[in-house]
């Protein structure tokens, strides 16, 4: 084998090495995209968010349950420190993120409840301004113009076609995306001392608990008698759409790191865009697709601004 073969061999390994962790990042967006399709076709069953959220919980449980023990094996035991914030991690993140968006998938479609998450990037910008006083550049401002632009216009079109209901379907998905933005921005620390995994199992686990504590204080048992498509549909949000995207991304980011798997990432709403036309028979128009570049834009922008 000549010297230019081995040295094509050797560049050309890091580059084959690359695709597993891109095919999880994409697969990890694509599967939990299909979670706001689910919930949607969920709600043509008469269910509400609080039991269908429930069920999600139910069935998600004891795989988080397994996650936190497992990711936990031969560590120490969580102080009183860590319990306090694993639980304030575990509302504000999974718990208050999850119902909020759950409920305002009632009111607006799958297509702009996507847009609206993905302005997690811009909101944890906005809070380590706000609380942590750090300072913002030019581009960055740029790049959350572009994606708030392309928010409001997708807006404008669900607000002609909806009417009062999409202002408060979107209402609710931005406070669910400011409530995990929350979880981001306050979580560094303990993934430092618990590991990413561990975090969010423990997180994950104290959601389902809160989640079915509030069907209890809530709903009568009675109103767990729900279509058997109701259960399926729960299920498979519960495993393809909620753990196994937490998997595919975890093991992303140990493959080709934190930065290329968000951008990566950015194949979630179109995704969700795609789903919600062929699955739900959602109108495709120009404003949205206006609306998802714009949105996506600002996003690259702000990665690379940072």
């Amino acid at each position: 084998m000549s010297s230019t073969t081995t040295a094509a061999s050797g560049a050309a390994a890091p580059v084959r090495a690359v695709w597993p962790g891109l095919a999880l990042a994409s697969l990890g967006a694509i599967a939990f995209s299909g979670k706001a399709i689910i919930v949607k076709l969920a709600y043509r069953y008469g269910v509400d968010a609080v039991t269908l959220i429930t069920y999600r919980m139910l069935f998600a449980l004891p795989l988080f349950l397994l996650l936190a023990g497992w990711a936990g094996r031969g560590k120490p035991p969580l102080t009183r420190r860590d319990w306090i914030t694993v639980i304030g991690l575990g509302f504000t993140g999974y718990y208050l993120a999850s119902f909020l968006d759950f409920a305002g998938l009632a009111y607006i479609s799958a297509s702009f409840e996507r847009l609206i998450l993905y302005l997690n990037p811009t909101l944890v910008l906005a809070m380590g301004v706000v609380i942590f006083k750090r300072k913002v550049t030019g581009r960055q401002l740029m790049a959350l113009a572009v994606s708030y632009c392309g928010v409001m216009l997708v807006f404008g079109h669900e607000l002609t076609s909806l009417g009062a209901n999409a202002a408060l379907g979107a209402a609710l998905v931005f406070a669910s995306a400011v409530s995990y933005a929350v979880y981001l921005t306050f979580s560094g620390e303990e993934v430092k001392r618990l590991g990413a995994l561990r975090l969010t199992g423990l997180a994950t686990t104290v959601a389902c608990l809160l989640c079915i504590a509030q069907f209890a204080v809530l709903r009568p048992l009675g109103a767990l008698a729900v279509a058997p498509e109701v259960i399926w549909l729960s299920v498979l949000n519960a495993t393809l759409c909620t753990f196994a995207p937490v998997l595919m991304v975890m093991m992303a980011i140990e493959r080709i790191g934190a930065t290329m798997a968000a951008q990566t990432g950015m194949i979630g709403p179109l995704s969700t865009i795609l789903m919600g036309v062929v699955i739900l028979g959602e109108p495709f128009t120009v404003w949205i697709a206006a609306g998802t570049l714009l949105v996506l834009a600002g996003i690259w922008l702000l990665a690379k601004a940072r």
